[in-house]
């Protein structure tokens, strides 16, 4: 991930914090795996996963998502939609998105995600590709 900007009342902030992290794979077999992170949480002081603070569980869970499922492409062989199999956001699970809501650019070896939450908010995700090498 090169960058993530939320859009809110007209205003653009940083999604995912400063340092955003993250990876994007779309496979042959049309499923996907996204995960996005703040690398500026802080480690759980107990070093176990299922025991942070209320404050560590709550950074954890506002600063990152994860999610896999397939994708469809229409008859040009650009995306039309995915359906949200699994993700660390049980809300999500089951949610089919068509380009209204998601959309997927490509310039070159950069690819934007343009995600249009249900209360409109606008998130932008810029991903670059990885090379081999």
């Amino acid at each position: 991930m090169v960058s993530a900007s939320i859009e809110r009342d007209g205003n653009s902030v940083p999604a995912y914090g400063d340092r955003p992290s993250g990876l994007l794979t779309f496979t042959p077999e049309m499923h996907y795996v996204e995960v996005l992170t703040d690398s500026t949480v802080a480690p759980f002081a107990s070093n176990a996963r299922g025991e942070g603070t209320d404050a560590e569980n709550r950074a954890a869970m506002a600063g990152s998502i994860g999610m896999f499922g397939t994708y469809t492409v229409d008859e040009n062989g650009e995306f039309s939609g995915n359906r949200v199999e699994g993700a660390t956001f049980p809300n999500w699970v089951g949610n089919v998105r068509t380009t209204k809501e998601l959309r997927i650019t490509v310039d070159g070896d950069r690819m934007t995600e343009h995600f249009t939450r249900p209360d409109g908010t606008s998130i932008e995700i810029i991903f670059e590709r990885v090379t081999n090498g």
